[in-house]
């Protein structure tokens, strides 16, 4: 019993403390004609108005789509309001939020049984609603005069992941580095990116809900046209790599490294 009661307190704690770092993070809305984003922001320490600081973009999974502007903070939020890390990489840091009706790639979806589960990535439709406003928001703040625009990143986690991808080939020369994980692309698009485009890929090997060819097809067409991406692939691991990813110890190191037209 006293187990039980000392194993709730400490998850209560945890609870606890991660909604306070979360609460550093602003409630914003980006409003285009009747169009809604819902975002969240976290702003460096110390900011200082006058400094042009890096822009990190994170779009969260499916299971995080709604209203609430809260549910997209569950995954990777956390990293980012760490003491040391905003100290060592002073960033803008952003959360968008997907309605419930949208998703972040056009893809189509079916029940076979094929090498990528089903997942097929019609790059021939136009940009949905959402990430549109979420390209959108991105020149906004582009041209707010508070981001160094030669530093800004993109990241991802399952359809964020996917709409990472897609967001390279419909922004081209916009970010300087990318992180998508457990996700997937069109790989015929990957001649959008530019050759040396930095990019970071993660999945796990058992990934049962977006399986690792997905990855795989990528980072084989990136690499056939002339790319060297990093590319962690977590033996064993299911569809929540991305806990191994953000633990990566030198994820942030290597994502600052990076420079648009380095």
């Amino acid at each position: 019993m006293q187990k039980l009661m000392a194993l709730f307190i400490f998850l209560t704690l945890v609870a606890e403390s991660m909604g306070q770092s979360n609460n550093l993070y602003e409630k914003k809305e980006f409003i285009i004609g009747k169009d809604t984003l819902r975002y969240r922001i976290l702003y460096p320490a110390n900011y200082q108005s006058g400094k042009k600081y890096p822009l990190i973009l994170l779009l969260h999974g499916a299971g995080e789509r709604g209203s609430d502007n809260e549910l997209q903070l569950v995954w990777g939020a956390s990293l980012f309001t760490d003491s040391i890390v905003r100290t060592k990489f002073p960033a803008i840091v952003v959360f968008p939020q997907c309605p419930q009706n949208d998703f972040w790639a056009r893809i189509n979806k079916s029940e076979s049984k094929d090498s990528l589960g089903g997942f097929f990535y019609n790059s021939s439709l136009p940009v949905g609603s959402s990430l549109h406003l979420v390209m959108q928001l991105m020149d906004y703040m582009a041209a707010s005069g508070t981001v160094n625009t030669k530093k800004i990143y993109v990241g991802g986690l399952s359809m964020g992941g996917m709409g990472t991808f897609e967001l390279l080939w419909r922004k081209p020369n916009f970010f300087a580095a990318a992180f998508p994980i457990c996700g997937g692309g069109d790989p015929l698009k990957i001649t959008e990116y530019g050759k040396k485009f930095p990019l970071w890929i993660f999945h796990g090997d058992a990934d049962p809900v977006v399986p690792v060819s997905n990855s795989r097809v990528m980072v084989n067409a990136l690499k056939a046209g002339g790319s060297n991406p990093k590319y962690s692939e977590y033996k064993g691991v299911q569809h929540d790599s991305w806990k191994n990813a953000f633990a990566e110890p030198g994820l942030l190191k290597w994502l600052f490294a990076q420079k648009k037209g380095k």
